[in-house]
């Protein structure tokens, strides 16, 4: 008896939602860092902003 595979972690989906909140939130962050040359303002910027991304990806692309 061969134990079945499991499946993949993530759908390609979710993958790709994630990829491009994690690059909306980087360049927001790297913006407010050269804008203020605050660490701790330029972190909450790409936070909010990956957030904000998040929500609109998961929106915009469809599942089928």
């Amino acid at each position: 008896m061969t134990p079945s595979s499991p499946g993949p972690l993530l759908t390609v989906r979710a993958a790709v939602v994630l990829l491009l909140a994690l690059v909306i939130g980087i360049l927001a962050g790297a913006l407010s860092y050269l804008a203020d040359r605050s660490v701790p303002s330029a972190a909450l910027w790409g936070g909010g902003a990956a957030g904000a991304a998040l929500m609109t990806f998961h929106t915009i692309i469809a599942t089928k």
